[in-house]
């Protein structure tokens, strides 16, 4: 302590310093009291960010008849050996390419008035492919198709490392939630005050989970695909203290 405040009485000296010192901000607790504590307000917030795809991944395979199963599965083994050799030409490696599904079923004839016989037999082979060059995804199509490919499943598109669209979209929700507590307090006329807790309420099972918007169009010709965007959600839960008259309960 100073000269200065060393010469004045305890009690002067005292509200000298009180005075000189900058104002500390007194915590909702001690507003309120021992026997008080301060209201709480939970709102909750939501975010997104939009995202180009960068991975597509289609169920494709051949699917062939015949008048017995072993003539069925030797075309449809032919037929698939083309489209995995198509797949490898548009660039795919063998590790993007994985069988997904083998069947071999009876075809049957369920005529009216007759007992069901067996006319022949069909095989199944469809395979699932990752497909990270989105501009050369129509190609690979028209070649897969005309190597002998027959089915084709569906296109989901996703992206391999989203993070930082998630983490956008994490930032979007607080503060949509701080904007909701803002104007609640603000109408109860009262101020908000600090946080007191925070959540993350991750979408589905593993976290905010891709929406896939798509428009796609299938021709003879060249096969366009339009992988459009994701949009990747979050969604959080914050509990605010609010400050101000009447902002103080009892404790139970």
């Amino acid at each position: 302590m100073s000269q200065f405040f060393r010469s004045l009485p305890l009690s002067v000296a005292a509200l000298a310093l009180s005075l000189a010192a900058p104002a500390l901000a007194q915590s909702p607790a001690q507003v309120c009291g021992a026997d008080h504590g301060p209201s709480r307000l939970v709102v909750s917030g939501e975010g997104q960010a939009r995202i180009a795809p960068d991975l597509a991944t289609i169920q494709l395979g051949v699917t062939t008849q015949a008048d017995s199963a072993a003539d069925a599965m030797r075309q449809n083994a032919t037929r698939q050996s083309a489209v995995i050799e198509a797949l490898r030409g548009a660039g795919l490696a063998d590790a993007d390419i994985q069988t997904s599904g083998l069947n071999l079923s009876p075809l049957m004839d369920y005529s009216d008035g007759q007992a069901p016989r067996v006319t022949g037999y069909q095989a199944s082979n469809m395979v699932a492919i990752r497909v990270t060059d989105m501009a050369g995804l129509g190609g690979a199509l028209d070649a897969i198709v005309e190597a002998g490919a027959n089915e084709i499943r569906g296109i989901d598109f996703t992206r391999e490392n989203g993070l930082d669209a998630v983490d956008q979209a994490r930032r979007d929700a607080v503060a949509d939630a701080r904007r909701k507590a803002e104007v609640l307090a603000e109408a109860a006329g009262l101020t908000l005050g600090p946080v007191l807790s925070l959540r993350d309420q991750p979408r589905g099972n593993e976290g905010p989970r891709p929406m896939m918007r798509m428009e796609a169009a299938m021709a003879d010709a060249s096969t366009p695909v339009q992988p459009g965007e994701l949009t990747m959600q979050a969604a959080v839960e914050i509990e605010y203290a609010l400050i101000g008259d009447g902002a103080c309960t009892p404790q139970n």
